[in-house]
């Protein structure tokens, strides 16, 4: 290469990026089928960052592209790596719900250096967890497996997904992509990884009911005991999707991280 030649900008193919706001910087990744609007509200009560809120291609209206065929959560993983290293961020803060936590915390554990501190939203190191504590989910994995793999399942499987999915067709994700990243996800452990992140770790979860907090206490303790510098904070009368469900809450708990 000629000394005066310059590399050409790295432009992920995996995601999308939309870059919000000046100071340390925090990456924010969504959940499986959500888009970077789930950030927004978030975004705007904590203003003082900047922000680089990830779309994941195929979820949510964004072009499948890289994620077209093959596998998913980890070249997805690799490649924010190599934003974060081409951006020049400086061990930026990343905070990932659901998908978006695996993914944290795949990046967290492969790639320590990149990560200032991790925060994981509702998800546990082996998703499996989240569907009732050591329950298996290897025969639904095998059974989305086949539906995928015939013109007429995944026709079916775009349905079930349309009937969750916004009116508006530009904001639908490809059944496809989300087929596979389910897939992935019902397979993938990070337990023996955790020991490997060394950023200091926040785990929020969400309880919906008073009945469940004993439970919920207890699993997501159990789920993330190997991990070294951990912080567990469970939010009450909250879904799955925390950040929408209890704003305030998890403003204040995000802050809390940030600020940490």
């Amino acid at each position: 290469m000629p000394a005066f030649a310059q590399r050409a900008p790295f432009r992920p193919t995996r995601f999308s990026v939309q870059v919000s706001g000046r100071g340390p910087d925090v990456v924010l990744i969504p959940g499986l089928t959500s888009g970077r609007d789930v950030w927004y509200s978030t975004v705007r009560a904590l203003p003082g960052r900047r922000y680089h809120l990830v779309q994941v291609a195929g979820f949510a209206g964004e072009p499948a592209r890289g994620n077209a065929r093959g596998p998913i959560l980890l070249p997805l993983e690799e490649e924010i790596a190599r934003y974060i290293a081409a951006a020049g961020l400086n061990r930026p803060a990343i905070v990932g719900h659901s998908m978006g936590g695996t993914l944290a915390m795949m990046l967290a554990a492969r790639h320590p250096g990149l990560v200032g501190r991790l925060m994981v939203v509702d998800m546990m190191p082996r998703p499996a967890g989240l569907f009732g504590g050591d329950t298996n989910l290897g025969p639904l994995a095998d059974q989305l497996r086949s539906m995928i793999a015939t013109p007429g399942g995944r026709q079916l499987f775009a349905n079930v997904i349309g009937a969750f999915s916004p009116p508006d067709p530009g904001h639908r994700s490809d059944p496809d992509v989300v087929a596979r990243a389910m897939d992935e996800l019902a397979a993938i452990d990070l337990t023996p990884q955790l020991p490997r992140i060394a950023a200091p770790l926040t785990v929020i979860y969400a309880s919906p009911t008073p009945q469940a907090r004993a439970v919920l206490d207890r699993d997501f303790a159990r789920a993330y005991a190997p991990a070294r510098s951990k912080r567990l904070v469970r939010i009450d009368g909250s879904g799955h999707m925390v950040m929408l469900d209890q704003p305030a809450r998890f403003q204040v708990a995000l802050r809390a991280f940030l600020g940490s």
